[in-house]
């Protein structure tokens, strides 16, 4: 199988890039920028391909050479459309590894196209979402016909500036839940307890994929998905928000990531973990959970990926928009380095 890696000289693409040859492959390395990819492929010694996902043509005649891209460069909102176009063009396998709700069903809504071409379109094939997708699909195996599903996450070891760039662009949007009648806004100021497997930790809101993927893998209505953080004042964080919807808070917040922020170090990456914690409800307050526990988010991310690629090698995924466990299999999730997953019985 031959695949690109596109957006190669970005934080994680470099992850992805190295751990790949770590494990044999040898991808072809892509992205707009000669100066910066170039180097990266030399270092590694892969084959490199420049062009802009604005170029129609150009991107097409790039994708017809291979048979899966690992698309890397963000923000997802502005680039995985043109890519997946490109794609169901070239039929050429897709996968991302965004977080953004609104990305996921922007490459959802080609699924009949994709089913047509006969390729597997893959949003979230990173740690966004795949361990949270999984775990979700894992509750939802345990408790048939659950009503309610919450996911909470407790991660360390920093951001890399694509990341910081692309919580910055959602921020002003406030935060959501998923109810029988779709995606709601709520208030930001809202905490729960939640029990990581560390110790029980306050955490909050956040439009994190799954409200979005989880529904789709489970038919689940009710989701909601928290991160962990120290208790805030409502009002703190209603102003956050209100603040990060002008255009020029926003700018200004780019401007300094980009100055300041170059993504964790190795030694960081290393002492990185994540935490996971899930539980169903069902209509007669039956519930089940489970935890997950794991290295940090890149290190999750560029394993998760480079399995992926190695997955749809295989050609058992039936073509169309999938998530990573409807694609995979809840499991797939416990084939990832250093990950474990324990689920609780049910009770009343």
């Amino acid at each position: 199988m031959t695949w690109m890696l596109y957006g190669a000289n970005g934080y994680t693409g470099r992850l992805v890039a190295k751990l790949a040859v770590e494990r044999g492959e040898q991808p072809t390395l892509a992205g707009r920028s000669r100066e910066r990819v170039a180097p990266l492929a030399a270092e590694l010694d892969l084959p490199y391909r420049i062009f802009d996902l604005a170029d129609g043509e150009a991107t097409r005649a790039a994708l017809s050479q291979v048979d899966t891209v690992a698309h890397c460069a963000g923000p997802f909102s502005a680039t995985a459309v043109p890519m997946v176009e490109a794609c169901v063009d070239a039929r050429t396998n897709y996968l991302d590894v965004t977080g953004e709700i609104a990305v996921f069903e922007d490459v959802f809504a080609y699924h009949e196209d994709a089913a047509d071409a006969g390729i597997v379109l893959l949003p979230g094939s990173g740690f966004d979402v795949v361990p949270t997708d999984c775990l979700a699909a894992l509750l939802a195996a345990e408790l048939p016909g659950a009503r309610r599903l919450e996911l909470a996450l407790s991660i360390s070891g920093g951001a890399s500036p694509g990341t910081l760039k692309s919580v910055i662009a959602s921020a002003g949007r406030g935060t959501f839940v998923r109810t029988a009648e779709g995606l709601r806004r709520i208030r930001s100021g809202h905490n729960v307890e939640v029990p990581f497997p560390s110790g029980t930790a306050s955490a909050v809101p956040i439009p994190w994929g799954d409200l979005v993927t989880a529904h789709r893998s489970t038919g689940i209505e009710e989701i909601g998905t928290y991160v962990r953080m120290p208790k805030m004042p409502a009002l703190a964080q209603d102003l956050g928000t209100a603040l990060m919807k002008l255009p020029a808070a926003q700018q200004v917040a780019t401007a300094l990531v980009e100055r300041f922020v170059s993504g964790p170090s190795e030694k960081v990456l290393q002492r990185s973990r994540s935490e996971l914690w899930g539980r169903v409800t069902g209509a007669d307050g039956e519930t089940v959970s489970a935890t997950l526990t794991g290295p940090g988010p890149y290190p999750m991310t560029a394993d998760a990926v480079v399995r992926a690629v190695h997955r749809l090698e295989s050609g058992i995924v039936r073509p169309g928009a999938h998530t990573p466990s409807s694609a995979f299999g809840a499991d797939f999730v416990r084939e990832l380095d250093g990950v474990q997953v324990s689920v609780a019985p049910s009770f009343l």
